[in-house]
């Protein structure tokens, strides 16, 4: 089985990092410690002139909970276009709504946005309540992938919702594997789970803060190979 690997990245450097320890497609946004925003056109331009890999660039406008004010959600449609503009080859974003339910009108109005181009919907899957029901959601919208746990925290946790979410697609979205991959977890999940697609970030925090005393990070790619080794790819 060939499996792909996904790093995520939150900067033009570990985007580069990524390429240069095998990562296959890269997930590139901004302010990775809060979850990750929408990367700057800048910053999409600068990443797809020094990479060959697939960009996937996160579309989410704002910190915070998963149904976005109308003001921002019109900023997240156009960050749809202009990220394909500034040479992304995929988005990956998602609203919910009351309940934590897929927002379908708002989804629809996303991946539209796009014109043709690939959509992805981020890990907010993974506070909605029922799976199945929004993995079914997402499919009639025409997303092409969700990024998830299997719902609990980490993909530790959430082996047998991954299980079943990658039976339920059927090859219909694929389900994108995230939370905690690492070398000791991730032949599990291809082997048990049937995930052909992993994704993880590959930093470390160096130990110094840096401004808005947020610690600074460090790229590490020898663990993207560590994982793809692990994997026997």
């Amino acid at each position: 089985m060939s499996v792909l690997l996904e790093a995520c990245c939150a900067s033009v450097e570990e985007a580069v990092a990524a390429q240069a320890g095998g990562a296959d497609r890269i997930e590139l946004c901004a302010a990775l410690p809060t979850g990750g925003v929408t990367p700057s056109p800048g910053m999409i331009e600068e990443a797809r002139a020094r990479i060959d890999l697939p960009i996937v660039a996160m579309v989410r406008p704002r910190e915070g909970g998963p149904d976005w004010p109308d003001p921002d959600f019109r900023a997240a449609v156009r960050d749809v276009r202009r990220c394909f503009e500034a040479g992304a080859d995929e988005v990956i974003t998602g609203v919910l709504g009351h309940g934590l339910t897929i927002d379908v009108s708002r989804n629809r109005e996303l991946v539209e946005a796009a014109e043709g181009r690939p959509v992805a919907f981020h890990r907010v899957f993974d506070m909605t309540p029922d799976p199945d029901t929004a993995l079914d959601a997402l499919i009639g919208l025409g997303f092409v992938r969700v990024l998830t746990s299997g719902c609990p925290t980490t993909v530790d946790e959430g082996i047998t919702g991954l299980t079943r979410l990658v039976r339920r697609s059927s090859g219909r979205l694929t389900v994108l594997a995230g939370g905690g991959v690492r070398e000791h977890n991730a032949r599990r999940l291809v082997e048990e789970c049937g995930c052909q697609e992993l994704h993880f970030s590959f930093r470390r925090a160096t130990g110094f803060p840096s401004y808005g005393g947020i610690e600074d990070f460090q790229a590490v790619p020898s663990r993207i190979a560590a994982v793809r080794t692990a994997i026997g790819a």
